[in-house]
């Protein structure tokens, strides 16, 4: 298998899961949460070049209401324009 192409850096924050083993495309409802929630600039950064801005919004409209907190989610729907 070919190394991670996920940031090291998340794995604190993905301690359940090895992060060799997680594939970023069929993992990416769980990365998108779990950065936009926790990440650091680099690390969100590599969100954003990973996936289309438009997935990512479309994470937030479908998910993001149960899965961050709201100053988190106050945050990305205002950053990312999604209706509030």
């Amino acid at each position: 298998m070919t190394p991670s192409l996920i940031p090291s850096t998340l794995a604190p924050f993905l301690q359940e899961y090895d992060l060799a083993q997680l594939d970023p495309q069929t993992a990416a409802p769980l990365l998108i949460e779990r950065t936009l929630q926790y990440g650091n600039r680099a690390e969100l950064r590599w969100l954003f070049t990973q996936y289309p801005r438009q997935q990512i919004k479309d994470w937030l409209t479908r998910c993001g209401g149960e899965r961050l907190p709201h100053p988190h989610l106050d945050f990305w729907q205002i950053v990312l324009e999604v209706g509030t």
